[in-house]
C-alpha cells in the first residue's frame, strides 16, 4: 500500500474524538488506509446484506457481538446505527472507539448531525495525490496521468484505465445513484455523464444541459446534487469582481478524478491525449483536483475558488491562504512561454488595487513542462511540483 497523505490527520483526529467518520468516493482507498491506521480495530462490512440486515433488525445484538473499538465500512448503508453508535460512546468515553466510511454523503451526514454532533470529526479522501504515486516509485506525465488517473485500484493492480473507468461507472456510480434517486431514465442519465465530461471547465449550464438530454433542469440540478454529494463532481465556485464576496451562481465543474472523465468522453490512449480538443481542461481538471487533494489530505475544506469578470477575464484558480489571494493559471503546453503569467500579475494588480495593500507575495503558473521559472512577480512550475498547502 503507498502511504496516504491523510494519515497523520486520521491518527490525530482518532486521539481527539470518539467517533471518525471518513468519507469519498468508492475505491479511493478509505477501507485499505483505515485498516492500515487502526489494526487493533473489528472489520465490519456493511454492505454484505446478512450483517446489514443483522445490524438494522437488533442492534442490541449487532453492537454485543460486535464491541468497540471497530471500522463500520459503508455507514451509509445504514446510517441508522449512529444514533447506538451515539449511546455507546457517551457510556464508555473512549476516543477512536468508531472508523466510520462512506460514500454518499445526504443520509449519512444528516444521521450524524443529529446523533454524533460533538462526538466525531470529518475527513475525506480523494484518490491518489501526484506525490502518492511519486512516494511509490510511480511518474505521472501529463498524457498518461489524464489517461490514467489516481484510483488506486487502476495503479496498484496495472488495470487498462478505459475498461476499469466504464466498469467503476457501471458497477458504482450508476448502482449507486440509482439508489439515491431512483433513476428510472438510465440512458438520460448516461447521456447525462458524457456531457458533464465533454463541458469540464465550464460554468454550469442546466438549461444547456436540459435541452441536450430532453431532461429538465430540475431533474438535472437533483442529479448534479447526488453526484457532487458522492464525490464523484466538484464544484469550483466564483469570487465576484468585489474581492471578497463570493457568488453562488455558475460554478465551473470537475470530476473528482480525470481518468474517470475522460474514459467518458472516450479516450482510450495517450496519443489520444493529446491530440484531444478538450486536452486543455482535462489538463486543468487534474491541476484542480490536486490542489482539492492537498487540502482535504491536510484535514482542511479546500479554499479555492475560480475568477471570471464580465470582460472574459479569468483566472483558473485561487487560492485563499491566510486572506492572500493566490492566483493560479494552468496551461497544458510543455513549453514554457512569458504570455502565460499575463493573467496571473493582471489579478495581483486587481487584489492589490481592490484590498488597497501592496501586491500578493505570491502568483503561480502551472503547466505541463519541465522547467521551473522564477521573476518578481509570478513563479512558473510543472504540475508535478504544485504545493498550496
Amino acid at each position: 500500500m503507498l502511504d496516504r497523505e491523510l494519515s497523520d490527520e486520521l491518527r490525530f483526529l482518532a486521539r481527539e474524538y470518539p467517533v471518525l467518520t471518513l468519507l469519498g468516493p468508492r475505491q479511493s482507498g478509505k477501507t485499505t488506509l483505515c485498516r492500515a491506521i487502526f489494526p487493533d480495530h473489528r472489520y465490519i462490512n456493511l454492505e454484505e446484506p446478512e450483517i446489514r440486515a443483522l445490524a438494522l433488525a437488533d442492534p442490541r445484538a449487532f453492537f454485543k457481538q460486535n464491541p468497540p473499538p471497530l471500522i463500520l465500512d459503508e455507514i451509509q448503508r445504514a446510517p441508522e446505527l449512529c444514533s447506538w453508535i451515539q449511546v455507546i460512546v457517551d457510556e464508555r468515553k473512549t476516543k477512536g472507539e468508531f472508523i466510520l466510511t462512506g460514500s454518499s454523503q445526504p443520509t449519512l451526514l444528516a444521521a450524524i448531525s443529529q446523533s454524533l454532533a460533538g462526538r466525531n470529526a470529518l475527513a475525506t479522501l480523494y484518490p491518489f495525490t501526484i506525490g502518492e504515486l511519486r512516494s511509490g516509485g510511480i511518474e505521472t506525465g501529463r498524457d498518461d496521468g489524464i489517461l490514467a488517473g489516481f484510483f488506486p485500484r487502476v495503479h496498484a493492480e496495472k488495470q487498462e484505465p478505459t475498461r476499469a473507468y466504464r466498469n467503476y461507472i457501471q458497477t458504482y456510480i450508476e448502482r449507486d445513484i440509482r439508489q439515491i434517486l431512483n433513476i428510472k431514465n438510465l440512458s438520460a442519465f448516461e447521456r447525462f455523464l458524457g456531457l458533464l465530461a465533454g463541458r469540464i471547465g465550464q460554468l454550469v449550464n442546466l438549461s444547456s444541459l436540459a435541452a441536450d438530454t430532453g431532461v429538465s433542469s430540475t431533474t438535472l440540478a437533483e442529479w448534479l446534487n447526488a453526484l457532487e454529494s458522492s464525490f464523484l463532481v466538484y464544484r469550483l465556485r466564483p469570487f465576484h469582481a468585489k474581492l471578497g464576496k463570493r457568488l453562488v451562481k455558475a460554478p465551473k465543474l470537475y470530476f473528482s478524478d480525470v481518468g474517470l472523465a475522460s474514459a467518458l468522453i472516450g479516450l482510450k490512449t495517450t496519443d489520444a491525449v493529446a491530440r484531444d480538443k478538450l486536452l486543455g481542461v482535462l489538463f486543468e481538471n487534474l491541476v484542480v483536483m490536486e490542489a482539492v487533494k492537498q487540502f482535504c489530505n491536510h484535514g482542511e475544506t479546500p479554499p479555492l475558488w475560480f475568477y471570471r469578470d464580465q470582460n472574459g477575464r479569468e483566472i483558473d484558480l485561487i487560492v485563499d491562504r491566510n486572506r492572500q489571494l493566490i492566483p493560479i493559471e494552468i496551461k497544458a503546453s510543455m513549453t514554457w512561454n512569458p504570455e502565460f503569467a499575463k493573467g496571473v500579475t493582471w489579478f495581483q494588480e486587481l487584489a492589490a488595487r481592490e484590498a488597497g495593500r501592496q501586491l500578493p507575495e505570491r502568483a503561480l503558473v502551472v503547466y505541463a513542462g519541465e522547467r521551473r521559472v522564477e521573476s518578481e512577480r509570478y513563479e512558473a512550475l510543472p504540475f508535478g511540483e504544485l504545493r498550496v498547502v
